[in-house]
């Protein structure tokens, strides 16, 4: 059961998302700083403190901290090499990882709030280098591959997640394309998630679901910890 302190975000949250999306500058913003308190930072760490310890049960090694640059993403943007120089973002990012530094470079659980939706599940997005290549070793070889097939069934069967990373077109040089599981050597990332209505965040016990959806994707995220992220 999750932490009852917290159990939805308020109004404020989507309000001021619509807000910042909207009008995104820094003077709306500057005369919004209650509203970005009430609806982004406040409830934010309300719910990484309530929801940390709970995923604790299901994976003891996740970390999270409840402020602004651990769990709880920035609201700026980093305009420096991007086209797109708005300077703030219209989303609310969360995110609990495994490791001892705070990175995308291992399996996590994560929450994204936009103005009409909302994104959580848990995995990798990106594998990169080392890892992509251990990733795809461990596809191919018997015991692991047969492990992600049944961890994928299982995350499957309990709900109508999206099992998503496949970016590819082919699969890499120097694997067999027939292979039984060559279609998951199309995924330059892996992680189990689904898209619902940002709206659904601010219903009265959106937390201990948001648990529920967290736990029904982590087989995945634990494959990838235990045959990949090393």
């Amino acid at each position: 059961m999750a932490d009852t302190s917290f159990s939805a975000f308020p109004e404020q949250t989507l309000r001021f998302l619509a807000g910042i999306g909207f009008e995104n500058s820094k003077e709306w913003f500057e005369a919004n700083r209650d509203l970005y308190e009430a609806g982004y930072v406040q409830p934010a760490r309300g719910f990484v403190e309530g929801i940390g310890p709970q995923l604790k049960k299901i994976s003891p090694g996740v970390r999270f901290e409840p402020k602004v640059n651990g769990s709880i993403g920035r609201i700026n943007r980093d305009v420096r090499f991007s086209r797109d120089k708005r300077p703030y973002k219209d989303h609310l990012d969360l995110w609990f990882w495994h490791g001892d530094k705070k990175g995308w470079d291992r399996p996590g659980f994560y929450l994204r709030i936009a103005p009409k939706t909302m994104f959580l599940g848990s995995g990798m997005h990106t594998l990169e280098g080392e890892q992509l290549e251990r990733f795809r070793k461990a596809v191919v070889a018997d015991v692991s591959g047969r492990k992600l097939d049944q961890a994928i069934d299982k995350v499957r069967k309990a709900g109508p997640y999206e099992v998503g990373g496949a970016t590819r077109k082919t699969p890499p040089r120097g694997y067999d394309a027939s292979h039984l599981r060559a279609g998951l050597l199309l995924h330059e990332g892996l992680y189990a998630g689904l898209e619902l209505p940002a709206a659904d965040a601010v219903e009265p016990g959106f937390a201990e679901r948001a648990l529920g959806h967290f736990a029904a994707t982590w087989p995945i995220g634990q494959w990838l910890l235990e045959e990949v992220a090393h």
